[in-house]
């Protein structure tokens, strides 16, 4: 296939080109129910880039996307799979879409939490819930001597 395309976002106003030189493409059988199909073809469809040494980030988009998807790296290298269709083809789109998702979403800038105060419906539940709590330890206690 040819090279992998981001369309523009925050994070990259030009959009994102992975050369299809950097992208490895694994194939094996598919799990789950197909009949003799799921038996013969290799329909599922691993796709993995190396975001160390990938050409498409700059140093800012790469240090964005090693530590925002660290939970899903091996070492450096994302790794997307792609099982739900039965043709390999629509298998290798499927993962070349989630695998540009990733990447957008990777690279955007983190916007800052806008502070905002609490609501009055908020504050009133949250009284609310304290009184019930109170009230549920108070009535633990052993009863006072008389």
């Amino acid at each position: 296939m040819d090279e992998l395309r981001v369309p523009p976002c925050p994070g990259a106003p030009q959009g994102l080109v992975v050369p299809a030189a950097e992208l490895v493409e694994q194939f094996s059988r598919s799990s789950g129910p197909g009949g003799q199909g799921v038996n013969t073809t290799d329909s599922r469809v691993q796709l993995s880039l190396d975001l160390a040494t990938t050409t498409a980030l700059s140093d800012v988009q790469r240090r964005r996307a090693l530590e925002r998807l660290a939970a899903r790296l091996a070492g450096s290298v994302l790794t997307i799979s792609a099982s739900e269709h039965r043709s390999q083809l629509d298998n290798r789109v499927a993962a070349r879409a989630r695998l540009a998702a990733l990447l957008r979403d990777a690279v955007a800038p983190e916007t800052p939490r806008r502070a905002t105060r609490p609501t009055r419906g908020s504050q009133r539940r949250r009284l609310e819930a304290k009184l019930r709590r109170s009230a549920t330890k108070r009535d633990r206690r052993p009863p006072a001597p008389e």
